[in-house]
């Protein structure tokens, strides 16, 4: 090795005992009073390693996606039973946007598979966050909504397969507040009915059915990296795919719409970029300039790869602290006298194990909902609301075409 290059090596190595130096002093562990110290409803859990990744990526100077990346697409897919490498995407809401709308793919007739038209109907539920549902009517499909089992916040199976009509052509559910709904059983009925099946995981990071982790059943799988979720990059999130095929329409979307899968920062990996001929362009127009979809440009940054990459091995002590956490709350309020009949916990879906991403209680009849949130803030406990609630109520779905069915 070259001496310049020894030189950078022993600065970088430097560099990064610099940073573990300065996250103590700069962020030193407070001491918790309760009663004092405000309990947010979720948070990011960082640390000096974190900060060491970070800076790091920064050293290169890669500002896209880059070796952090190609590391954590790597590494991600095994916490969901896939094999397939995972695609990083700027958020969880893009990872949504890219997964729904790959199942319009033309690309799709070449699987032996039929994309979804125009008017296709997509069940998924009323109870939830909006970038589920979104991409479903972006893309000119109808979104038929479902209301959720008030005891684990989850669409039944049998509630999805009484929704179906000759027009459905797919389901999209997320794992509510990392709560499995019964993803098995879906996929098995979707399979026979031919249709899609999208398992949004981004509060589920970890979550199993069946001793089989969540994110394994559908085509696709998302997940989240919001400061709020089992492990944050900040901004971010992840695509699994079904497939090497699958993955291939998601990385076009992803990536401006374009056939070509070159790695950003590279060429002509098909040996022939100027001998393409698609569509009705002329023979030999360069592959990276041609486009087969509707795409965006959604990559994240190879910074906030790397911080994924020091956040990933530390999710299995994450989410073994949320079931901590959330079991003795569960606990203590099933077993106060006080709080019978008047507070009552969601519950975990029969054969599985969530990983839980927060603590979900019904306010029984009588009791008021403003006032207990208010009471809760008054000793600095931070609350929430299902996300959305009922999304059919919300203005933004006011000129939408969807369906309800049932309730």
């Amino acid at each position: 090795m070259p001496d310049s290059n020894v030189k950078l090596t022993e600065q970088r190595l430097t560099i990064q005992k610099l940073c573990r130096s300065f996250y103590e002093g700069a962020y030193p562990a407070s001491a918790f009073i309760p009663g004092e110290t405000y309990i947010p409803a979720t948070k990011k859990s960082v640390d000096g390693e974190d900060l060491v990744s970070l800076v790091d990526a920064s050293l290169d100077m890669w500002l896209t996606t880059g070796r952090f990346g190609a590391e954590f697409e790597s590494a991600l897919p095994g916490y969901f039973g896939r094999k397939v490498e995972a695609l990083l995407v700027n958020s969880g809401s893009s990872a949504n946007l890219v997964a729904i709308s790959s199942l319009g793919s033309p690309m799709l007739t070449k699987m032996k598979l039929r994309p979804l038209e125009k008017g296709d109907e997509v069940i998924t539920v009323a109870a939830g966050f909006p970038t589920t549902v979104n991409p479903i009517i972006q893309n000119g499909w109808t979104p038929v909504f479902v209301d959720v089992d008030l005891m684990t916040l989850n669409a039944l199976p049998e509630t999805i397969m009484a929704a179906r009509t000759p027009k459905t052509r797919a389901v999209v559910l997320a794992h509510t507040l990392g709560n499995p709904y019964r993803a098995d059983v879906l996929m098995e009925w979707c399979k026979k009915e031919g249709l899609y099946l999208i398992e949004d995981c981004c509060d589920a990071l970890g979550s199993t059915i069946e001793n089989t982790p969540v994110g394994s059943f559908g085509e696709f799988a998302t997940v989240s990296f919001y400061p709020a979720h089992h492990i944050t990059m900040g901004e971010g999130g992840a695509v699994m795919s079904k497939s090497a095929q699958f993955r291939r329409i998601a990385a076009s979307i992803r990536d401006w719409g374009r056939d070509c899968w070159c790695d950003p920062g590279k060429d002509n990996t098909c040996g022939k970029r100027f001998e393409w001929q698609l569509g009705t362009l002329p023979c030999g127009y360069d592959h990276k300039y041609t486009y087969t979809h509707i795409g965006y440009n959604l990559k994240a940054t190879d910074m906030q790869a790397a911080l994924g990459v020091s956040q990933l091995k530390k999710a299995e002590r994450f989410i073994a602290i949320r079931r901590r956490n959330w079991k003795y709350l569960y606990e203590q309020i099933k077993s106060s006298a006080v709080l019978k009949g008047k507070l009552t916990p969601i519950e975990p879906t029969p054969s599985t194990v969530p990983s839980w991403f927060g603590f979900a209680l019904h306010c029984e009849k009588g009791i008021n909902r403003e006032m207990i949130t208010a009471f809760l803030e008054s000793k600095k406990i931070g609350t929430r609301l299902l996300f959305g609630g009922n999304l059919t109520k919300q203005p933004a779905y006011k000129s939408v075409p969807y369906r309800i069915h049932g309730e």
